[in-house]
């Protein structure tokens, strides 16, 4: 039991040293704060306690030259609106123009890839009927000619697609693929309602 009391007064003990001894954060700031020695150096650091909040901060270097013309605004060109509206719209054109010459590019790789396709499975058709007659194939090596042809077409269509795609994202760059994709777009449907 004695043992009991002992330890019991000494943790009483050690907790009220604790707390006569514990000192709040802010009081140490404060502490800190007034022991602070003045800075001795020549150059001067600002913080939040020495910041001058009353005065303006002066710029280092010398004094900006007086000119004769400080007190005038200086007087722009005279932009014309209309001048401005015409050359974008110039620019517009220009860069539609490029898009439609590579779209027709497009269009014509197309219909060519389509005729190659079509005269060699005209090819493969004449080669399985003589085939099935008995007749010799008159040319093998001219189907073996068509679809390299076919496969040079097909490269050359990808080509003029990625070169589409190039134009189209320099002239988005430039500001213009938004309005000329729009108008592609109603274009598109109003030739597909004529075919309907």
């Amino acid at each position: 039991m004695k043992y009991i009391k002992w330890m019991a007064i000494g943790a009483l003990l050690l907790l009220g040293v604790n707390g006569t001894a514990a000192q709040s954060l802010g009081d140490y700031a404060r502490a800190v704060r007034k022991n602070k020695p003045e800075p001795t150096s020549a150059s001067r650091h600002y913080d939040n306690d020495n910041l001058p909040t009353n005065e303006t901060l002066s710029v280092v270097g010398p004094a900006p030259a007086a000119d004769a013309n400080a007190g005038q605004v200086p007087k722009a060109a005279p932009v014309d609106p209309g001048a401005a509206a015409a050359e974008r719209q110039k620019t517009a054109d220009a860069w539609k123009e490029k898009i439609d010459k590579q779209k027709e590019k497009i269009d014509s790789l197309t219909r060519d890839l389509a005729v190659a396709e079509t005269e060699f499975q005209a090819h493969v058709y004449t080669s399985i009927v003589n085939g099935n007659n008995g007749k010799p194939d008159p040319a093998p090596a001219d189907m073996a000619q068509h679809k390299s042809d076919i496969d040079a077409r097909q490269k050359a269509l990808e080509a003029a697609r990625q070169e589409l795609n190039e134009v189209q994202e320099q002239a988005h760059k430039a500001g213009i693929a938004a309005e000329d994709k729009d108008k592609g777009k109603d274009n598109d449907k109003d030739q597909n309602k004529g075919k309907e």
